[in-house]
């Protein structure tokens, strides 16, 4: 929701909604060729961290800009390293938690007019940093070429002029790039529903941009519907 320290704040005034959780890895073998082949986890097993749930809800945004932006190692390449991020991630996610009956996968759609105002200056100031960066490194290319210095770094890259940043106001409802998230989106739960067990019993609901509304508010709204709904087993997790 883009509320500053929110968490923060959540975290100190209530300590237990944060638990510890145990992650299971992916066990890695020798493949007699001198290479490791990864095995991957088998969800279907008990939950490592003694819990087990029924639901999981994700709100796509918390991931998607991380893996198109991180700030811990570089950005992708691609759209489609992009996309390969965001399933590694997911997934990773998935099977820490291990939802038995549902994941909902929510995407911010297009939020309310007072949020827009916020997210309006927001995406102009990130667009003007973002340009800035491009022409100081592109600034600092141009000088050490023609001080005749090769291996041009320091965010200048290489010999060959450095790249655009990838624009991070992509991630807004309506461009491209959310169609193609959608799209990859589909695609990858449908590959997940027909070649991974664990995901053979799961009822998996995608929430894309073109749905009206921040991610958190269509998870919020889904939950309360089904609370509503004469069947809702009361002790659903």
């Amino acid at each position: 929701m883009g509320v500053p320290a929110l968490f923060r704040w959540l975290s100190k005034k209530y300590p237990k909604i944060i638990s510890p959780v145990l992650e299971e890895l992916p066990e890695e073998v020798d493949n007699g060729s001198g290479g490791t082949t990864k095995i991957p986890i088998d969800a279907r097993k008990p939950n490592p961290n003694g819990e087990e749930m029924d639901n999981l809800y994700l709100d796509m945004n918390g991931i998607v800009h991380p893996c198109s932006h991180p700030e811990d190692r570089p950005a992708p390449a691609s759209e489609e390293e992009m996309m390969i991020a965001v399933f590694d991630y997911t997934e990773r996610v998935v099977n820490m938690v291990r939802p038995r009956k549902l994941l909902m996968i929510a995407v911010d759609g297009v939020a309310p007019r007072a949020k827009m105002n916020q997210q309006r200056s927001r995406r102009f100031r990130s667009a003007q940093e973002a340009a800035e960066k491009d022409d100081a490194a592109a600034e600092y290319h141009a000088m050490m070429v023609a001080k005749g210095i090769s291996d041009v770094d320091a965010n200048g890259q290489g010999d060959e002029k450095p790249k655009k940043t990838w624009d991070s106001n992509s991630i807004t409802p309506g461009t491209p790039f959310m169609d193609l998230l959608a799209a990859s989106l589909r695609y990858w739960v449908s590959y997940k529903l027909s070649t991974d067990p664990a995901w053979e019993k799961l009822k998996v609901i995608i929430s894309d941009a073109t749905v009206p509304g921040e991610g958190e508010h269509k998870i919020m709204n889904f939950v309360r519907s089904q609370r509503s709904s004469p069947t809702h087993d009361p002790n659903t997790r």
